[in-house]
């Protein structure tokens, strides 16, 4: 466990209602990738999103009984919704993947933060942080945060045939934080399977290209 740098979404009294709500039933809310990543960066972050090892139905009851509003934004994905202090909180119960398909996957649940984290692109999308900051690393995540590395979780050629979009994010993230070096075993997956991006919508390939430029 390593100290997070205090962050806005951090302190912010909407984020403590969420996260207490959460906790109510003896589960354990935690932040989870994209603003955990930039916040170890020094980069502040809009999308909150929160991973958690209960139901989706659990844990929209305790938020509903704590007086937030909830939205059952993907409850087939184990996903939902708080809306607190006009911010969104992305809610999604700890899963594996079962199945996929090249752009969908067939999730399960789990209680297992280990698991959840190594069905997740790379490492330094797989770190949690607590309400206090302290962030909980699986995967070796914050050493490639400061090594300033995007490195696939496990085989990259699994993890790009699992979902082909991960190749496009894979050179978003070296733009978005202007690095100058790749993982060699990372950008070899990349051109080996880059046909694969063809099976993608163009709406999907359109959002990441845009988030590129």
């Amino acid at each position: 466990m390593q100290a997070l740098t205090k962050q806005p979404w951090l302190t912010q009294a909407a984020s403590r209602s969420v996260l207490v709500a959460l906790a109510m039933g003896g589960a354990t809310p935690r932040f989870v990738g994209g603003c955990v990543r930039d916040g170890l960066l020094g980069h502040t972050s809009a999308d909150l999103d929160i991973a958690i090892d209960q139901t989706p139905e659990d844990s929209m009851a305790l938020l509903k009984g704590a007086g937030i509003k909830v939205i059952p934004t993907g409850l087939k994905h184990g996903t939902i919704t708080a809306v607190a202090g006009g911010q969104h909180f992305e809610i999604t119960t700890l899963r594996v993947d079962v199945e996929t398909d090249g752009r969908h996957a067939q999730v399960a649940y789990t209680d297992d933060w280990t698991a959840d984290a190594s069905r997740r692109d790379f490492t330094m999308n797989a770190l949690y942080a607590d309400l206090d900051g302290n962030v909980f690393d699986p995967l070796g995540g914050m050493a490639d945060v400061e090594a300033r590395r995007v490195r696939f979780i496990g085989d990259p050629h699994e993890r790009i045939k699992e979902d082909a979009l991960r190749i496009l994010r894979f050179f978003r993230f070296h733009a978005q934080f202007d690095l100058l070096s790749y993982d060699a075993d990372g950008l070899s997956a990349c051109h080996a399977h880059f046909d694969l991006i063809a099976n993608l919508s163009g709406e999907r390939i359109r959002e990441e290209l845009f988030k590129i430029l």
